[in-house]
């Protein structure tokens, strides 16, 4: 009964069979015939001719694409609480060589059009300020919240007029594709963005995210950033291998339904006069105080405090639906 994390939660079973398929010879690093079909296996998903990578960490493939966007003399924008800022440890300014994070407030870790170009007014056109070269949304967002496909467009719009490379960090993009529906291209490349890190490590991978390139120009110095960094595995199979199996038919939707469909049966319990903000992926944040959160933990749920009088919630694609609909009624009877 955790509700604590996805990052918790078990590797599904497809990926450990694919990890088996994938123990046996074959070329090292990146050389392998698994490897070698990421970029077919994205570019069929996103309907176009996109370069992809594998990457141990959503860390690593966040500050990867930052770094192909951004110099070491330039600044990104993102929200205040965007996971490059809060929880990165840095990470950012370490693979960029130095460039720094603009932070940006908004509704939910949300950013808006409006914000994005007020800060870039901000900043003066001469050699004694930082100049704004990306921009950083996250979607789903740090909150929960899902940029809906003329969202990410309409930031888009402002990242071309203002000359900024326009990354997206997918660490629950699944989540936010299996809430609005969309086509992934919708909210990815058709939308402006040129490089995203796709995350499957939450969504029932083990150890594997993925780096997508819509410009695949815009790739050709990662491999060397990557070795640089120590992120270039010498059995890289394995991570590919866990990608593929979790895009074959269409998995890593499947599992991130099934995670969005538990928090959606937490937030009905909950109801709106708890909720801090609406449930549009797999997070809830529960307004409710240190008592009731004292009786539920009592009753054996464990989950995160979030501030004064707030706690958060966490769904995961293999969340066992009897807890769940356990602790919805605990949740009811507070």
């Amino acid at each position: 009964m955790r509700f604590f994390s996805d990052n918790a939660a078990p590797a599904c079973p497809q990926v450990m069979e694919a990890l088996v398929a994938a123990n046996r010879l074959d070329t090292a690093y990146d050389g392998d015939q698994w490897s070698e079909r990421l970029d077919g296996a994205f570019s069929d998903l996103f309907g176009k001719s996109v370069r992809a990578l594998w990457a141990s960490t959503g860390t690593a493939a966040n500050c990867l694409g930052l770094a192909a966007l951004c110099p070491p003399h330039g600044s990104i924008l993102c929200h205040e609480m965007a996971h490059i800022e809060v929880d990165e440890a840095g990470a950012p300014g370490f693979f960029t060589h130095g460039a720094k994070l603009t932070l940006l407030p908004g509704q939910g870790a949300k950013l808006t059009p409006e914000t994005v170009n007020d800060a870039c007014e901000r900043v003066r056109d001469d050699v004694h300020q930082v100049q704004p070269s990306a921009l950083s949304i996250t979607n789903a967002t740090e909150y929960g919240l899902s940029y809906r496909a003329d969202e990410v467009a309409t930031l888009g719009e402002v990242a071309k007029r203002r000359g900024l490379g326009f990354h997206l960090d997918g660490a629950r993009f699944a989540n936010a594709v299996a809430f609005t529906g969309a086509d992934p291209a919708d909210l990815t490349w058709r939308a402006g963005v040129d490089v995203m890190s796709f995350g499957f490590v939450k969504n029932g991978g083990m150890n594997a995210e993925a780096l997508v390139f819509f410009d695949p120009a815009k790739a050709e110095v990662v491999p060397r950033l990557r070795k640089r960094a120590g992120h270039l595995q010498s059995k890289g199979r394995y991570l590919a291998a866990q990608i593929l199996a979790m895009l074959e038919n269409d998995l890593w939707l499947t599992n991130a339904r099934a995670a969005n469909a538990a928090a959606a049966a937490l937030a009905e319990a909950a109801g709106s006069e708890r909720l801090v903000y609406p449930v549009e992926a797999n997070e809830l944040f529960v307004r409710m105080t240190p008592e009731e959160a004292a009786s539920l933990r009592a009753k054996g749920y464990d989950f995160y405090d979030w501030g004064p009088g707030e706690v958060r919630f966490v769904t995961s694609w293999d969340q066992n639906m009897e807890a769940v609909g356990q602790l919805a009624a605990a949740i009811r009877a507070l």
